[in-house]
């Protein structure tokens, strides 16, 4: 009897470190308001389960060096086949695991104005024609993005005749700044356009062909982690593997993120509240930290 209760102490006592990992999630937010929304609902429910949460803003090359160094757990922004280049080094390596498909029917690729595309902007390969009135100018997102570095590399080596063009490098609040002004002129513009994003609703805007070979056509968003996180945390891992989102449900949290300048965290508990039906499939088999059920757990601390 001695003898197995100090067996039993000793298992306790080594399976404490794994346990207190646990016990705090962190993620790695790159700043689009897409990511941030989708983190945020994550951040309600494991919150919600007892969980502490730690989001980190890092970019998109530095996330996945983080995770391959175990500093960040979670990415829930792992935008497929953009981000391909960028992380296949770190997959090859079995540093970093794809978990789940988290959003399907993704655009990512150069945009413009109807109107400017109704002048013939159609195509990468019509920029090169409108360089006077774009200024000579494509607008990307926050340097070091793997869209703007494909973007460079296009005007470094004069493909489609961009070799006189600038890529302004931003933030997405900055890039759009510039759209929204560009088009209350009239003005012909061309820049990094997604979605799910209120973009699509706030402006008439069509996607250019010709960047397939980078941006791909419809794309997936992918819950990344590092590696075996999932199996060292699997209650967590159990959410995020059930934790998928729609294009519906983020263009919505997204407005009224970026029109009309809510927080995003009381943007997605407003949206969790209205849309409470989500929750059960994604709490299914989900307890919460100290092993209640989780279900009823993340309804109480959400109010409902």
């Amino acid at each position: 009897m001695k003898l197995k209760t100090t067996l039993s102490a000793l298992a306790i006592v080594a399976a404490a470190p794994a346990l207190a990992e646990c016990n705090e999630v962190s993620f790695s937010d790159v700043g689009w308001t897409d990511i941030t929304t989708t983190t945020s609902v994550a951040k309600h429910v494991l919150t919600g389960l007892g969980y502490d949460v730690d989001i980190k803003i890092l970019s998109v090359p530095v996330t996945f060096a983080s995770l391959e160094s175990d500093d960040v757990d979670v990415f829930l922004g792992n935008w497929i086949p953009a981000q391909t280049g960028a992380i296949q080094p770190y997959l090859d390596k079995g540093e970093i695991e794809q978990l789940v498909v988290n959003l399907e029917g993704t655009k990512y690729t150069l945009a413009v104005p109807t109107y400017t595309y109704e002048k013939g902007l159609k195509t990468y390969g019509d920029i090169a024609k409108f360089e006077e009135s774009l200024d000579g100018k494509i607008y990307g997102i926050e340097p070091g993005n793997e869209g703007n570095d494909y973007l460079i590399g296009l005007t470094e080596a004069n493909t489609h005749g961009l070799g006189n063009f600038e890529v302004v490098e931003s933030s997405e609040q900055g890039m759009l700044a510039m759209v929204n002004r560009a088009v209350k002129d009239d003005e012909d513009v061309v820049f990094l356009g997604w979605e799910p994003h209120p973009m699509n609703a706030n402006f008439s805007l069509k996607y250019l062909t010709g960047g397939e070979d980078f941006f791909g056509g419809e794309g997936v968003v992918y819950t990344t982690t590092r590696k075996g996180y999932a199996e060292e945390c699997p209650n967590v891992g159990t959410l995020l593997k059930n934790m998928k989102f729609s294009l519906a449900m983020e263009n919505e949290i997204m407005g009224k993120i970026l029109n009309d300048g809510e927080d995003a965290d009381d943007a997605t508990k407003a949206w969790l509240v209205a849309n409470p039906d989500v929750l059960g499939p994604w709490l299914e088999g989900v307890t919460t930290l100290d092993g209640a059920e989780g279900l009823a757990a993340v309804k109480a601390s959400l109010g409902l």
